[in-house]
C-alpha cells in the first residue's frame, strides 16, 4: 500500500509539471530563476517536493530537524513544485521528492529521488563541511 501511494504522488507530480507559470526572472529557456540557489560559499541541500505528496510529508520533519542541526553551517531549503511547476525544469526533477546538494562552490554533488532517511543526508552535509 505504501508503494501505491508513493507511485500515485509520483504519477501525479509529473502531471502537475506541465502548464504553470510564475512571474519572476527567467533564464533564456524562460525557466523562473530561484535567487540564491545554491546559496553562495554555502554547502546547500534543497528538497523539491509538494507539501501533499505523501514521501514529501514524510521528509518534512527531516528537514526542518536538519535547518536546526546545520543552522550557519549549511542551507536547507524546500520548495513545493505543485506551487511553483517551473522550479521542477530548472532543477530537472522529473520525480519527487528529490533531494539536491550543492557544495560551497555551487556545484551539485549529490542528487536523490523519493524518500531519503536522515542518516543518508547528514552523512553527504558533513562530509562536505569536512572540506575547506
Amino acid at each position: 500500500m505504501k508503494r501505491s501511494f508513493i507511485s500515485l504522488c509520483l504519477l501525479t507530480s509529473l502531471i502537475a509539471f506541465t502548464g504553470c507559470s510564475n512571474a519572476g526572472e527567467k533564464t533564456a529557456s524562460g525557466v523562473e530563476v530561484v535567487p540564491g540557489i545554491p546559496v553562495k560559499n554555502t554547502v546547500t541541500l534543497v528538497d523539491l517536493g509538494a507539501t501533499t505528496c505523501i514521501p514529501c510529508k514524510m521528509m518534512a520533519p527531516i528537514l526542518e530537524e536538519l535547518k536546526t542541526q546545520y543552522q550557519g553551517r549549511a542551507q536547507v531549503i524546500f520548495i513545493d513544485v505543485w506551487k511553483k511547476s517551473e522550479q521542477a525544469k530548472h532543477f530537472q526533477v522529473s520525480a519527487i521528492p528529490t533531494q539536491i546538494i550543492y557544495d560551497r562552490q555551487g556545484k551539485e554533488v549529490f542528487r536523490h529521488v523519493g524518500f531519503l532517511e536522515k542518516p543518508a543526508l547528514v552523512e553527504q552535509l558533513d562530509k562536505l563541511l569536512a572540506v575547506k
